[in-house]
């Protein structure tokens, strides 16, 4: 282990810096060799859950000075550890569980800590959203992270409805106690007809996914009450072209110039990926444009 560990020594590891280190989602095999070494090195880890954190610690048998650092006290909690910082350490922060600040604290300690002209220093690894999206298959070409939607109903479907028309799939986070009656607004709102993927405690023991059509997605769940257990990641297709809003002008601008240079199918694809609209509604629009030329 001390020789795989030697592999992520190979990198220099600024002083006074804020590490944000991802750490697994559920599963502990899953941390990376550099999170380890770092994790090993630094003065002291800010956490989301010092409890939380002191065992996942523990399993990796580190055993750091730990600070609390959570949405209820980000700034006396930033305050403490950019004091650390200019005193030359090095602290950790981690989450619960995955990357820090995507749905999850750590987003407003490393803006305070890089308003402090102090250094932050990423270390990727594990996060629910892209291990989701990884098995989802073909349908998604590009995807929209949204995460949780709010708990009232009302305003459940008011962002779904402004999300609607979004060529792009949509990727959310749930709790168990409400994953049913999330299903069943994005059933409601965006059409029973798009494939959902739910994923379920993803990377612990009683993973599971469950590729559907949105209008047999809360029957499923129904059917079985262990389906509801655990934390849930959910992709859902994006609106198909004639759903989708019209060509933006600037879209059309980029897609014409795209066809003076490239085959249709290769403009569509620059095309998605300079604008970020629908790849199939471009290539029906190149199509149009290339029958009318």
């Amino acid at each position: 282990m001390s020789a795989l560990l030697a592999l992520a020594d190979d990198q220099h590891y600024p002083s006074g810096a804020l590490y944000v280190v991802a750490t697994p989602i559920g599963n502990t095999a899953d941390i990376t060799l550099r999170a380890l070494h770092v994790l090993g090195m630094v003065d002291a880890v800010a956490a989301e859950d010092t409890r939380n954190s002191a065992h996942l610690l523990a399993r990796y048998g580190l055993e750091k000075t730990l600070l609390a650092a959570h949405e209820h006290n980000e700034r006396s909690a930033a305050e403490k550890v950019i004091a650390r910082l200019r005193a030359g350490e090095r602290v950790a922060y981690i989450s619960d569980a995955g990357t820090p600040g995507i749905s999850d604290p750590g987003a407003r300690l490393v803006e305070a800590v890089r308003s402090a002209g102090l250094e932050v220093v990423p270390l990727p690894g594990p996060s629910a959203a892209i291990t989701a999206v990884s098995v989802a298959g073909a349908w998604v070409e590009g995807f929209t992270f949204i995460g949780f939607l709010p708990s009232k109903a009302a305003q459940r479907v008011a962002a779904l409805q402004a999300l609607a028309a979004q060529p792009q799939s949509l990727v959310f986070y749930e709790a168990p106690h409400r994953i049913v009656e999330t299903v069943g607004a994005l059933c409601q709102v965006l059409g029973a007809q798009r494939r959902i993927l739910i994923a379920r405690e993803l990377t612990k023991r009683f993973e599971s996914l469950h590729e559907c059509a949105l209008a047999q997605a809360v029957a499923w769940l129904e059917a079985d009450a262990n389906r509801q257990r655990g934390e849930f990641v959910l992709v859902v297709q994006g609106a198909p072209p004639a759903a989708s809003d019209a060509l933006s002008p600037e879209v059309e601008r980029v897609l014409a110039l795209a066809l003076e240079a490239l085959p249709t199918k290769g403009a569509a694809k620059l095309a998605a990926a300079i604008t970020g609209a629908s790849k199939n509604a471009l290539y029906e629009r190149a199509l149009a444009l290339k029958g009318e030329r």
